[in-house]
């Protein structure tokens, strides 16, 4: 069996392994692991490239970044800001169709700026806005599928966990892509703010329950310009510190999660909303989901080491140079397999075995890869809204109180809000200005 063989053949194992219901790093490390020691024809070999790639890959310094943005979105989620800006933004728009809607587009904007992770998205407003959706009379599917749909705006406005794993493996300034998913993040909120307009006024039956089109009375909560400002001040602080010290070249994007960090906890501190056992709680999944996300990387690093091992990378570029495949082909085949990855297997593992593979094909095109990074990260992050795996949805069924929604209603819900991100995909492709517009 040739080399080019090996590699072709472990790719098709891990996707079986996957469909199967293995752990995806798990699936990674084994294969990869078998696959050097065939190819080596030695145990050894095997296990100390899987020592090598452990050790190298989560020694890295700008992993560091991970942890802190993680620590810092759990503690904004603890601390109650994404409840403040979601009253500021209901005062703002609760008195137009969809206003509450809206509001949860708008303030979800606002948080995805201080979180790294859509899943503390999907679970804070799903207790926050949807009791207040169906309240004021919003069909149960939509209110979900707006919780869902706006939660990944938090993978790509910075601080991101995903753009942070795209710039590791691309060796891409993580500063940079954060800078470059602003423009992109903000076009998507925009988009589904007048998605939420056009359904309310023009399909009022997917908006409302009695099919009515009215107005919110989302203005019924009184918020004075006073209180309005000292609840968006915390969130504005952060984003200031976080993004702004990044941008101004204060911070690098570790310094940028550290500092975020220990003010977000000064924060919490002082409103009082986190005792002891809070913070042990966070403290703990922050262990826990920034474990998760390194054992990936391990695995992803061995992975793609024995895919380099194998050829397999250069055959391909080889192989797409002799047959002059155009840029647009490789693009849209891409698209497709991270596409169809989506449906089963989480956002970063679907960047750290699709990248790894797709990078040497686009060199000899000399694509910029900050706007490749973008629609690798929209792209993914379909995957959270799509069947059967949609992390985001699961997350927004575990946190609801209302347990007659189901699975299929909160997957019926967010379709609207996938065809928009497949739209703004679609834009970000034709007109790359807009992942490049804020880069200097």
């Amino acid at each position: 069996m040739s080399t080019l063989e090996i590699g072709a053949l472990s790719i098709i194992a891990i996707v079986v392994l996957v469909y199967l219901g293995v752990y995806v790093a798990v699936a990674l490390g084994v294969v990869s692991f078998v696959g050097v020691w065939y190819l080596r024809g030695d145990f050894m070999t095997a296990q100390s490239l899987l020592i090598a790639s452990a050790e190298e890959s989560i020694a890295n310094y700008v992993l560091g970044v991970v942890p802190l943005f993680v620590l810092m979105g759990l503690l904004v989620s603890a601390s109650d800001i994404a409840k403040d800006s979601y009253e500021v933004c209901n005062r703002l728009f609760g008195k137009i169709r969809g206003g509450l809607a809206i509001a949860t587009v708008a303030a979800n904007t606002v948080f995805a700026a201080v979180t790294g992770v859509s899943i503390a998205s999907a679970a804070v407003f799903t207790r926050v806005s949807v009791p207040e959706m169906l309240r004021f009379g919003y069909h149960p599917r939509f209110a979900v599928g707006v919780v869902a749909g706006s939660s990944v705006l938090g993978m790509l406005i910075p601080p991101s966990v995903l753009l942070i794993i795209y710039a590791i493996l691309t060796e891409q300034s993580v500063g940079t892509m954060f800078i470059a998913g602003i423009v992109p993040g903000l076009v998507l909120a925009g988009l589904y703010c007048l998605l939420i307009l056009g359904l309310a006024r023009f399909v009022p039956r997917m908006v409302y329950r009695d099919g009515k089109s009215g107005v919110d009375p989302g203005a019924e909560q009184p918020v004075t310009i006073t209180r309005a400002v000292v609840k968006v001040f915390p969130v504005t602080f952060l984003i200031a510190l976080v993004i702004g010290g990044i941008y101004g070249g204060v911070f690098t994007a570790t310094e940028a999660g550290a500092a975020g960090s220990a003010a977000t906890l000064v924060i919490a501190l002082y409103r009082r909303k986190l005792g002891l056992a809070a913070l042990w709680k966070v403290m703990m999944e922050t262990g826990n989901t920034t474990a998760t996300i390194l054992i990936l990387v391990v695995g992803a690093t061995l992975y793609s080491r024995m895919l380099g091992i194998s050829g397999l990378p250069t055959r391909l570029g080889n192989w797409v140079s002799e047959v002059n495949l155009s840029l647009p082909m490789i693009l849209f085949v891409f698209l497709v397999v991270v596409l169809l990855l989506g449906t089963i297997i989480d956002s970063i593992s679907i960047i750290l075995i699709t990248v790894p593979l797709f990078l040497p094909l686009l060199k000899p095109f000399g694509v910029n890869l900050v706007w490749f990074g973008i629609i690798t990260v929209v792209a993914v992050e379909i995957g959270l809204l799509t069947p059967p795996f949609g992390i985001s949805v699961f997350v927004v069924k575990s946190s609801l109180e209302d347990r007659s929604i189901t699975l299929k209603d909160i997957f019926v819900g967010t379709a609207p809000f996938a065809v928009t991100m497949f739209v703004v995909m679609l834009l970000i492709i034709a007109f790359p200005v807009l992942s490049t517009i804020l880069i200097r």
